[in-house]
C-alpha cells in the first residue's frame, strides 16, 4: 500500500534530528583520528565509521529537504583543527568507535519501535543493520588487539533452581549478601568499561582545554567516572571476582586542541545523558539492595552533571533547540 503525503510525526522528527546532530559530532572525531592513525586495521574501522555516519546524514538531508524541514546546524569542519597533533593513540580511536557502536545500536533499535512512515522505517532499519555489522567489526578488532576485557565468568549451574525466600534474592542492607547473579555481573562490567573509556577521553580533553570553566566541568566528569569505576570494582573484589582492570589506552602529550570548545562540551553533555539511560537500565536488573543504592546515588550525580553541562551550553549560545510544538498560549495572548 502506497503512502501519500504523510507528514513526519514527532518521534520521527526527533529521531532524524537527533541522529543528524550526534553523527555530525562524532564525524569530527573520526576525521581527527584518520588524520593521525598509523595502524592500518584501525584505519579501516575508522574509515567505515566515517563513511556510514556521513551516509546516514546525507539520507537525513534528503528526507528533510523533501519535507521542506530546516536542517539542523550540527557540527562541521569548523569544529576541527586537522593540523593539530594526535591527542590519543590508535587504540583509543578504536575504543571510541566501539563505544559509539555500543550506544547507537540500541538507540536505532529503540527508534524503530516508535516510528511508522515507510521511508523513515526503511532508513533506521538500514542504520541498525549496518551499524550492528560495523560494531561487530570493531569488537572483533578490540579482541584481536587485546584491549577488550571479557566480562566475568561463572561456573555453569548443574540444574534449574527457584528462589526460596525474598531475603535470598534481595539480600540485606547490612551483613551477608547473596552472590551476584549473571545479570548484575554483566551490567557492573559495562559500567566499569564505559566509564574507563570516558576517563581516558576526558583526560585528553582536559589536557587541551584552555577555557577554565569548561576545564573544571571536564575535571568533575572525570571524577564522576573514576567514582563509578572505584565503586563497582570494589563490589567485584568483595565478591572475589578480582575487579576489572582495563588495558591502558593512552593519551599523547599534545596540548593543542583538535576540537572546538562547543564540540567538546556538547559531546560530554550528551554522553552524560546517554549514561542516565544506561544507569537506569542497570539499576532495573539489580536485585540486590546494595547495588540499587549505588545506582540510585550515581543516577542523581549523573543527572546533576548533565544539567550543569546543558546550562553551560545554553549560557554560551551553543545549545541548538530541538523542533518545538506550537505555543498555543502565546498565540492566544
Amino acid at each position: 500500500m502506497k503512502e501519500h503525503n504523510i507528514q513526519l510525526t514527532t518521534p520521527e522528527i526527533a529521531a532524524l534530528w537527533t541522529t543528524y546532530i550526534q553523527n555530525s559530532a562524532t564525524i569530527c572525531f573520526y576525521k581527527h583520528f584518520l588524520k593521525q592513525v598509523e595502524d592500518t586495521e584501525i584505519e579501516h574501522i575508522l574509515k567505515e565509521s566515517l563513511y556510514l555516519e556521513t551516509r546516514y546524514n546525507e539520507e537525513i538531508e534528503k528526507i528533510f529537504t523533501k519535507e521542506s524541514f530546516p536542517m539542523p546546524d550540527g557540527f562541521s569542519d569548523k569544529d576541527i583543527n586537522l593540523s593539530a597533533p594526535p591527542l590519543y593513540t590508535d587504540l583509543f580511536a578504536l575504543s571510541f568507535a566501539y563505544r559509539v557502536g555500543q550506544m547507537t545500536v540500541p538507540y536505532y533499535a529503540s527508534v524503530l519501535t516508535k516510528i511508522a512512515r515507510s521511508d523513515v522505517v526503511a532508513f533506521f532499519s538500514e542504520c541498525l543493520k549496518t551499524s550492528s555489522k560495523h560494531y561487530q567489526h570493531s569488537l572483533n578488532l578490540m579482541l584481536a588487539k587485546g584491549i577488550y576485557d571479557r566480562p566475568p565468568k561463572i561456573p555453569y549451574p548443574k540444574s534449574v533452581r527457584y528462589v526460596q525466600n525474598q531475603q535470598t534474592i534481595l539480600g540485606t542492607w547490612f551483613g551477608d549478601k547473596r552472590p551476584l547473579n549473571v545479570m548484575e555481573l554483566g551490567e557492573i562490567f559495562y559500567v566499569i568499561e564505559r566509564n574507563y573509556i570516558g576517563m581516558v577521553m576526558l583526560m585528553g580533553l582536559i589536557q587541551v582545554m584552555k577555557d577554565q570553566e569548561i576545564k573544571e566541568y571536564l575535571k568533575e566528569g572525570k571524577k564522576l567516572a573514576e567514582k563509578q569505576v572505584d565503586i563497582f570494582n570494589k563490589v567485584l573484589k568483595e565478591e572475589e571476582h578480582l575487579g576489572n582492570i582495563p588495558v591502558s589506552i593512552e593519551v599523547t602529550d599534545s596540548t593543542v586542541s583538535p576540537f572546538s570548545d562547543k564540540l567538546i562540551l556538547f559531546l560530554i553533555t550528551t554522553t552524560s545523558s546517554a549514561g542516565l539511560y544506561l544507569q537506569a537500565y542497570a539499576m532495573s536488573t539489580a536485585m540486590r539492595k546494595d547495588l540499587a543504592m549505588h545506582y540510585s546515588t550515581i543516577l542523581l550525580d549523573v543527572a546533576k552533571y548533565g544539567e550543569d553541562g546543558l546550562e553551560m551550553l545554553i549560557k554560551r549560545g551553543w545549545m541548538e533547540q530541538p523542533p518545538q510544538s506550537v505555543d498555543r498560549e502565546r498565540l492566544q495572548e
